[in-house]
């Protein structure tokens, strides 16, 4: 013990390992995940060794845990402030009117302090966040003491561990197994039929899944039919859709061919364009070969942020039409990502600005188009001084305190830096050019900053935890299951009754409020199908920005 007393960083890590070992256990489809592991953990080994953490570990550590959250959820969240999404943000206020509301009633009810209040809503709405932005909330409290704050921080941790187990559970059973049965539906048949109604008979691909037949190939042909044609003259007789990429003639290879060079029969002719033009060709050209040594041509691939006004607005057959280095030139687009979703690359498709377009074809080309159109994304390294600029932003905007008549309001570094990091991810989005902070990157800081914070509050909180369990064990428990119950429910009725949701998405959409991801995966097994992620994402996104400032909202209320 006292190793660990001298050497807290040694019990954090292994707080951090041994809490994400215990929560890869299983039982059925709940998993309790490694930050409700770490939480015990940390929890237990506080009461056994009283570690002692600085705080200013823990604000750190939030603070990138927040804003790395909002960075990643940024461009999804703005892309969600429509009319069309507006039915799943009503679900989103439902559930925070719901938690606050209870929350506020047991409080009253069972004369609760603020600390366990905020633990009971944290765990309940199984949002991590709310623990920090609730505990950042009780250190501001004037009228309590030091040691009361404390106390009362330590409340926050332990009743979200309790409520967090039992919330947990009761939604991965209610969304997944009770709520198909209540609206009498075959979860995977109803999926299935909707999305073969919202967007045809094909499946989407799984991560590390690649289509069997590209939209874009390239293929050689035995010139028999083309004797005497230009290349120029059979580009343009697909539309510019086809390019001839190299020619062999014996041993003669011309790597482009000249527009203006005549084929001949028995010539080798490499054609790059889209499948469908590519077979057309074939039977223009000739037959198919195999692949001949020294044909073949490197084309590089690029992704180019849109940021021309003027294409905002405009398919990819205008865009061809009016840039000739599309197709007659050589190059592709042959993906569209719009906001972390990749869109179809057909003709028909609508681009907007900010969209990251991933072109293929010769070097020459793609740079003259890019330079057009856009710029090269360059998402290979962190762009520190955005990063920094952005926290920085987001802890004085945590600073502005707002008087509510009598209560005074401020988002705390938690809250602040949600916000910020949801504009600087969004305006990143808007261009791509700059601020880069890669997905893989801001991930593993956001994971590795909860994981940091929830140690940190668990092995302070360890001795305050057993007393707690006494006097409320029986409370927290039910807490945890009304307080999912009763959101989930009302949204279910309202979202059928009123929102005319389709019933996998809305399934979907509950859980997202919640922010249950056991939740949705059980859903998707069940489902067999992904198509409930599609309410998931828009309720998960709205919801991880407004639940984490009830916790402000609440300790506001109570404290006052």
């Amino acid at each position: 013990m006292g190793v660990l007393r001298d050497h807290p960083e040694l019990a954090l890590f292994l707080c951090l390992s041994a809490g994400y070992l215990l929560g890869k256990l299983r039982v059925g489809p709940i998993t309790l995940g490694g930050i409700c592991g770490t939480l015990i953990v940390s929890l237990l080994m506080g009461a056994w060794a009283e570690v002692t953490v600085s705080d200013d570990v823990k604000t750190i550590f939030f603070a990138l845990f927040i804003f790395s959250l909002g960075y990643l959820a940024g461009p999804q969240f703005f892309a969600n402030l429509n009319r069309k999404s507006l039915r799943y943000f009503t679900l989103c206020l439902i559930e925070v009117v719901c938690v606050v509301g209870i929350a506020l009633g047991l409080a009253e009810a069972f004369d609760l302090d603020v600390g366990t209040a905020a633990g009971i809503l944290a765990g309940a709405a199984t949002e991590s966040a709310v623990v920090g932005t609730a505990t950042e909330a009780i250190g501001k409290l004037s009228d309590l003491t030091q040691e009361q704050i404390t106390q009362y921080q330590g409340h926050v941790a332990t009743a979200y561990t309790v409520c967090y187990l039992f919330g947990l559970i009761t939604i991965v059973i209610y969304t997944s197994q009770i709520m198909p049965m209540m609206m009498r539906i075959n979860l995977r048949d109803a999926s299935r039929e909707l999305w073969e109604k919202m967007r045809g008979s094909g499946g989407a691909l799984e991560s590390d899944e690649r289509e069997a037949l590209p939209g874009m190939v390239g293929r050689t042909f035995l010139v028999t039919l083309a004797d005497g044609a230009k290349v120029q003259d059979l580009e343009r007789q697909f539309g510019n859709r086809v390019t001839v990429e190299a020619v062999k003639r014996g041993s003669e290879i011309l790597t482009p061919p000249p527009p203006g060079f005549e084929l001949t029969l028995s010539d080798l002719v490499l054609a790059v364009g889209r499948r469908a033009n590519i077979i057309e060709a074939g039977r223009l050209i000739g037959p198919e070969t195999p692949a001949v040594p020294g044909l073949d041509t490197p084309l590089a691939t690029q992704q180019v942020s849109l940021t021309d006004r003027s294409a905002a607005g405009k398919s990819l057959d205008q865009l061809t039409t009016e840039h000739p280095e599309i197709a007659s030139g050589g190059v592709y687009v042959t993906d569209v990502l719009r906001n972390e979703s990749h869109l179809p690359a057909t003709p028909e498709t609508v681009v907007q600005r900010g969209d990251v377009l991933t072109l293929v074809g010769a070097r020459a080309s793609l740079g003259r188009l890019a330079s057009k159109v856009g710029a090269i994304v360059r998402n290979d390294s962190t762009d520190f001084i955005y990063l920094g600029l952005g926290i920085a932003c987001g802890s004085l905007l945590g600073q502005v305190v707002v008087e509510f008549g009598d209560v005074p309001m401020s988002l705390g570094t938690g809250g602040g830096c949600l916000i910020s990091g949801l504009l600087f991810g969004w305006f990143r989005s808007r261009t791509q050019t700059f601020g880069a902070f890669p997905p893989q990157a801001a991930t593993t800081i956001k994971d590795m900053g909860l994981a940091i914070f929830i140690a940190c509050t668990g092995l302070v909180s360890g001795p305050q935890a057993g007393p707690l369990l006494k006097e409320y064990g029986a409370l927290l428990p039910f807490a945890g299951v009304a307080m999912v119950l009763v959101p989930a429910t009302v949204s279910l009725v309202v979202g059928r009754k009123l929102l005319k949701i389709e019933k996998p998405l809305l399934i979907g959409a509950i859980a997202g409020q919640q922010c249950s991801t056991p939740a949705i995966t059980s859903v998707t097994q069940v489902a067999q199908s992904s198509v409930p992620m599609l309410g998931y994402t828009i309720t998960y996104t709205l919801s991880n920005f407004l639940l984490p400032l009830t916790g402000p909202l609440l300790v506001g209320i109570l404290g006052a």
